[in-house]
């Protein structure tokens, strides 16, 4: 994955960037518009040339100003699928699809492993113009998936896309790393997207690194909520399925906290999920409440909180080591006289469960 150290003018815009990122997995780029995420991958593909600093991927230097090293783009070995798909309209999609294998050595990705992963297989005969949006991007990810890249850079893939386009396309995402072991730079400014798909994350503002680590140590700081979005903000944990309790239609998972019970998986206990618990969907008390229909209930302590200039609160209580972020009313804030180091009791009204979690940990255990 990227190691990045590097100074960049691109017009007006100046970046500084310092990112180091674990091997493997997908690495989400987050921020706003402008913030700077396409400049860091057009840096890292070798479209932008840096002013000063290094670029390594997987070990391998691609750009040392000190040392004068600059591999051109073409030899780089890096996949990128931009915005728009980028297709060769005067070839179809089977022949844009060739066109990734002729431009690379030969390497572990097959042509009919990608038409079945991506489930284009019915489309080999047709033009992109005949294509829809979700369709022509899942061809884009199949051309530079065939080139066989050390990394694909994916730049906001669905920004162009209307929400069924993005339905259509997501499932594709979710489980592209671990069927081919490619890692993946995920540019996006849309929490769900980077939420469903990120192991690692890495917010983007004004051109600087804001913060990078595993995506739900990041997620849940609140020092971060201004660059990350508030109301769709929240806690993101992974879980294990510790059992099921088929009479109620319930499964309870273990994480680094306690339990809680989701409406019934279809996985074999023991698989691991990823979990997210929304802050809005967090109701705080100061004694253990009873005579309750909310099945979770967590005992924890208030370690930040920050009041906002309107109507509501945002806090972080420690369950165990694991962080829930919980979004309340500044007058129930005063009320409950809250503060840091305040023992609470979060009740979880509902939790999100990413039931691709499970497909991608089975895949991983498969081909580990």
């Amino acid at each position: 994955m990227p190691q990045l150290d590097f100074r960049m003018q691109a017009g007006s815009f100046a970046l500084d960037v310092k990112l180091s990122a674990p091997d493997g997995g997908v690495l989400a780029l987050f921020g706003r518009s402008g913030a700077g995420k396409t400049s860091i991958v057009r840096a890292i593909a070798g479209l932008a040339r840096p002013s000063a600093g290094s670029i390594e991927i997987g070990g391998r230097t691609l750009f040392d100003a000190a040392r004068r090293i600059d591999v051109p783009a073409e030899e780089r070995a890096v996949g990128y699928v931009f915005q728009d798909s980028r297709l060769f309209p005067h070839l179809s999609v089977a022949g844009n699809l060739r066109y990734g294998l002729k431009r690379a050595k030969k390497g572990p990705i097959g042509f009919d492993e990608i038409v079945d992963l991506l489930g284009i297989g019915d489309l080999l005969a047709r033009r992109p113009w005949n294509l829809s949006g979700g369709e022509r991007q899942r061809v884009a990810i199949g051309r530079a998936l065939l080139a066989q890249p050390r990394i694909l850079l994916l730049d906001e893939p669905l920004a162009s896309l209307d929400p069924a386009r993005k339905a259509e396309l997501l499932p594709y995402l979710e489980t592209l790393h671990a069927q081919t072991r490619v890692p993946v730079v995920y540019v996006s400014h849309a929490l769900d997207e980077v939420v469903r798909l990120a192991d690692t994350l890495a917010i983007v503002d004004r051109g600087r690194i804001a913060a990078c680590g595993p995506l739900g140590e990041v997620a849940g700081r609140l020092d971060l909520r201004p660059l990350a979005g508030r109301f769709e903000a929240g806690a993101v944990i992974d879980a294990t399925i510790d059992r099921h309790d088929r009479h109620y239609a319930l499964s309870v998972l273990a994480f680094a906290g306690g339990e809680l019970a989701v409406p019934l998986l279809d996985a074999p206990e023991g698989s691991g999920v990823r979990a997210q618990i929304r802050a809005r969907d967090v109701l705080l008390a100061t004694q253990k409440p009873e005579g309750l229909s909310a099945r979770n209930v967590l005992a924890g302590r208030i370690v930040d909180l920050i009041p906002e200039e309107g109507a509501y609160a945002e806090l972080a209580v420690a369950v165990g080591a694991t962080r829930l972020i919980a979004r309340i009313t500044r007058a129930a804030l005063d009320e409950l006289d809250l503060a840091i180091g305040s023992p609470v009791f979060a009740i979880v009204k509902s939790v999100a469960v990413d039931r691709i979690a499970i497909f991608r940990e089975s895949i991983g255990r498969r081909g580990g």
